[in-house]
């Protein structure tokens, strides 16, 4: 069964989001970025045309189906050496560009609302997905600091996102993730496995046959 749905008391809804638990110090921010929509895509947009996305190359040699970007004084790269973050894209050798102010506070914002307060990420990594391109189940853990959430945003087509536990093997939520939704974890839930499936075919008016996912993390 696929969630989208409010559950009665569990459910905050204030300043125009609603706040939905996916689990223990997890929650879904239902249509938090709505209003700045634009604005983020603009800048994301402007950004890609220093740092490209590109298909980035797993340690075993597999091409990745979503392709990639990021912005921040940190990066997350995959290559045959390992997946690491890097000050610098290593396409061109130089920094990464800027996060901008809006990211940075919007990304604050969403972690205070989700009971992080003080959150200051440190990179953004920008996943571009076409249908078909999907993220198979892992963990965030190249990260330095894990006492810090991880924000990620939703632009563009919906997609479904399933949650699970702290195995492999534990269990997943499916849940429906749609244009302007953002979701926050951390705490005991911050090392849980969580998966996208692959995107299904459709047309966004804003972002056409693509989604866009953001994901803010403290990496060091």
């Amino acid at each position: 069964m696929m969630h989208n749905r409010e559950d009665g008391m569990n459910t905050l809804i204030t300043s125009g989001f609603s706040r939905i638990p996916l689990a223990d110090e997890a929650f879904l921010l239902k249509g938090f970025l709505l209003g700045e929509d634009r604005e983020i895509l603009a800048e994301v947009s402007d950004l890609s045309r220093e740092a490209p996305f590109r298909h980035m190359v797993t340690p075993g040699g597999y091409s990745m189906s979503v392709s990639m970007t990021n912005c921040g004084p940190r990066g997350w790269v995959t290559d045959r050496q390992g997946y690491r973050y890097d000050t610098c894209d290593p396409l061109s050798g130089r920094p990464w560009p800027a996060m901008s102010p809006r990211f940075l506070r919007l990304a604050e914002a969403a972690a205070g609302a989700s009971g992080f307060a003080g959150f200051k990420p440190d990179a953004c990594l920008i996943n571009r997905y076409v249908p078909g391109a999907k993220l198979s189940l892992h963990q965030d853990k190249d990260e330095l600091d894990f006492s810090q959430p991880i924000v990620s945003f939703s632009l563009g087509l919906p997609a479904t996102f399933e949650f699970g536990g702290l195995t492999r093997k534990a269990p997943v939520t499916p849940w429906q993730l749609e244009h302007g939704d953002v979701v926050v974890w951390g705490g005991s839930s911050r090392l849980r496995y969580h998966s996208v499936r692959p995107l299904k075919k459709g047309t966004h008016p804003l972002l056409g046959d693509y989604r866009i996912n953001m994901t803010f993390r403290c990496a060091g």
